[in-house]
C-alpha cells in the first residue's frame, strides 16, 4: 500500500536561483510520506521546486506526490524510482506548470512501459504475453506524443524570427532600397550607375531624352 505523504504548509518558494539549480536534494520515504533530504528545510524545498519547475510548496507537494506513487515498485514507492524521475524532470528544465505536469506525465509513462517491458520478458503464457505487449504498445506510442505536445508547447512562448538572406554572385551588386512602398532588394549584374539609371522613372528618362533632343536641334 502507497504510504500516506506528510502534510506540509503552503509557503511560497523562491526557486529561480541559477546556483540553486546544480545540486537536488534526495527524497527520502518514511511511514509517515515523504521528507526532503537536506539540512536546511527551506533550501531544500527551494532547490527541490527548482527542479521540478514550479513556484511554490503546494505545486511542489503535488508532484511530489503524484511521482511517488509512480515511481511503486514490487506494491510500494521506490526512493532509487523516484530518485531516477525527478533527474529526468530536472533534465528537461519545465519552465511553468503546465511543463511540470506535462515532463511528470513523460517521465511516469517512460517508467511504465520499462515495468510493462519488463512483465513482456517474463510473461509465463500467451495471456500475459499480450497484454503487456499491448500496454507497452499504448504507452511506447504516447510518449513521443507528450514530446510533440512540449515542443509545440514551447514553440508558442518563443518569439518568431524571421531571417532574409541574399546572396549575390560574383561580379554582381545588391541594391538594397525602398523601390515601391515596400523595401525590396534586387540583385543585378550591371554596375551601380546602369542598375541605378535603370531604377529611374520612366518620366524623368523622357524628360531627360526631350532635353537631349533640344540640344541636338539648337546645334
Amino acid at each position: 500500500m502507497t504510504p500516506e505523504l506528510e502534510a506540509t504548509t503552503p509557503t511560497t518558494v523562491a526557486a529561480t536561483d541559477p546556483s540553486h539549480a546544480a545540486a537536488t536534494p534526495r527524497i527520502k520515504l518514511t511511514r509517515r510520506g515523504y521528507a526532503i533530504d537536506h539540512p536546511d528545510r527551506k533550501l531544500g524545498e527551494a532547490l527541490m521546486a527548482n527542479a521540478l519547475g514550479v513556484a511554490d510548496r503546494d505545486a511542489m507537494d503535488g508532484i511530489l506526490r503524484q511521482l511517488v506513487k509512480a515511481s511503486v515498485s514490487g506494491g510500494r514507492p521506490c526512493e532509487v524510482n523516484l530518485a531516477f524521475m525527478i533527474s529526468m524532470v530536472k533534465s528537461l528544465k519545465p519552465r511553468d506548470s503546465v511543463e511540470a505536469m506535462l515532463v511528470a506525465q513523460m517521465v511516469s509513462v517512460h517508467v511504465m512501459a520499462m515495468r510493462c517491458a519488463h512483465h513482456l520478458a517474463h510473461a509465463d503464457d500467451l495471456a500475459q504475453h499480450d497484454s503487456a505487449a499491448r500496454a507497452l504498445g499504448r504507452l511506447t506510442r504516447t510518449f513521443p506524443a507528450q514530446i510533440d505536445a512540449l515542443n509545440r508547447y514551447r514553440s508558442q512562448r518563443e518569439p518568431a524570427i524571421t531571417v532574409q538572406n541574399v546572396k549575390v554572385e560574383d561580379g554582381g551588386n545588391a541594391i538594397v532600397g525602398t523601390i515601391t512602398q515596400h523595401a525590396s532588394v534586387i540583385v543585378s549584374d550591371q554596375t551601380p550607375a546602369a542598375a541605378a539609371r535603370a531604377l529611374r522613372p520612366a518620366s524623368a528618362g523622357r524628360r531627360h531624352d526631350a532635353a537631349d533632343a533640344g540640344q541636338n536641334a539648337e546645334a
